[in-house]
């Protein structure tokens, strides 16, 4: 599977983050407080969900499954003006990116086994440190294997040194 590789232009999100583990994943719990709210944001611009995930700059050299990190469900907006109460924004920065069209259940990981160990290795680039994040439009389906969704991981080419 080949992503294309794409440059993010900056987005404006608004939502809901928790900071959780692989060992103790709390995503289910973070969409479930904030799908009933998502009506309370008047500025969306897209009917798309986003799954963004911020690591620790050694999250992944360091890989263990109780490392924590900060999951988010929210949607893109037009503006910062009107920010429900207990909602949170985030600023998306421009940058490349990887992007995977996946098709399965969001409950099968071997695609990020793919990514990381596979395609990221034998690929000009590397790791960038900047969100990771899944776009999911209306042909995902939770839990179903008919679900599609797009997987965004940062990545810079291996030539440059920052």
């Amino acid at each position: 599977m080949e992503p294309r590789i794409q440059t993010l232009s900056e987005k404006k999100l608004v939502g809901q983050s928790l900071a959780m583990s692989l060992a103790d994943y709390k995503v289910g719990e973070l969409w479930r407080s904030f799908m009933p709210r998502k009506k309370e944001i008047t500025n969306i611009l897209t009917n798309d969900l986003i799954s963004l995930a911020i690591y620790e700059s050694t999250y992944f050299a360091d890989f263990k499954p109780t490392n924590e990190f900060e999951r988010w469900a929210a949607v893109e907006v037009a503006d910062f003006d009107n920010v429900p109460n207990e909602m949170e924004t985030i600023l998306l920065q421009s940058g490349l990116y990887a992007v995977f069209d996946y098709k399965g259940l969001n409950t099968d990981k071997s695609i990020f086994q793919y990514i990381f160990g596979t395609w990221l290795p034998s690929s000009d680039y590397i790791l960038d440190d900047r969100p990771h994040f899944e776009v999911l439009s209306e042909k995902y389906k939770n839990n179903d294997p008919t679900s599609e969704e797009e997987i965004w991981i940062p990545i810079r080419p291996k030539s440059t040194n920052h």
